[in-house]
């Protein structure tokens, strides 16, 4: 954990930044949820059918809405019931991979020890004294309720005319310079300035010359 926020990398090697999302908003989600399952049920019971067998149908949703709903939106809506969703929470496995069937199925059998000894009480305490917010339930099916952040929009370098390059760059190179122009935005000027002078066995010249160049190549990248 670092200024709030969780650094882990995947099998991949990529690296995340996670947020854990606090007691606070995981109770609001949860009431939505349950107002939500709450007005299901109310729905279903007004198109069952009278006598023994409709009891027994409402029972039967009862149950398997009850469960079945948290995990299946979890596997198949990105960790994310309405609750969640309202709220801007995800759930996801502890090394920031989407969660699967065990992970959310175990995190939601658990949800019984987390209730104990009343409303939730065990899952709150387990929570506030862990770093990552984490329930009974997460801590063994190995997951994490994080805040869900949308990707910023990858900025465009200005349009400008294309150029040839002086010589071949790699793959890896060519990407560095259009990240570069990514970034321009966040950079200062004497910073982007100075960077340009770096680049002088590439361009030719320095300074501020030298990052108009580079741009020109970039803008040549995809002709």
């Amino acid at each position: 954990m670092l200024d709030g926020r969780l650094s882990l990398t995947t099998p991949e090697g990529v690296s995340l930044q996670l947020t854990p999302a606090g007691p606070f908003l995981r109770s609001a989600a949860w009431l939505i949820d349950v107002l939500v399952w709450l007005l299901f049920c109310g729905l279903a019971q007004l198109i069952m059918p009278s006598g023994k067998l409709g009891s027994g149908l409402f029972l039967v949703i009862l149950f398997v809405s009850y469960w079945g709903y948290p995990i299946i939106s979890e596997v198949y809506f990105n960790g994310r019931t309405l609750g969640k969703r309202a709220l801007g929470l995800e759930v996801v496995r502890s090394d920031g991979l989407p969660v699967g069937w065990r992970e959310s199925t175990l995190r939601n059998l658990l949800l019984v020890a987390d209730f104990l000894p009343f409303l939730y009480a065990s899952g709150l305490v387990c929570m506030l004294f862990d770093v990552r917010f984490r329930r009974l339930g997460d801590i063994v099916a190995g997951t994490q309720v994080i805040y869900f952040e949308k990707p910023m929009p990858r900025p465009t370098p200005p349009s400008t005319d294309p150029l040839p390059l002086p010589f071949p760059l790699s793959p890896d190179q060519q990407r560095t310079l259009i990240d570069l122009f990514e970034r321009e935005n966040r950079l200062p000027l004497d910073r982007m300035a100075e960077l340009g002078t770096i680049a002088e066995a590439l361009t030719g010249v320095q300074g501020a010359d030298s990052v108009e160049r580079m741009r020109g190549y970039v803008a040549g990248f995809n002709k």
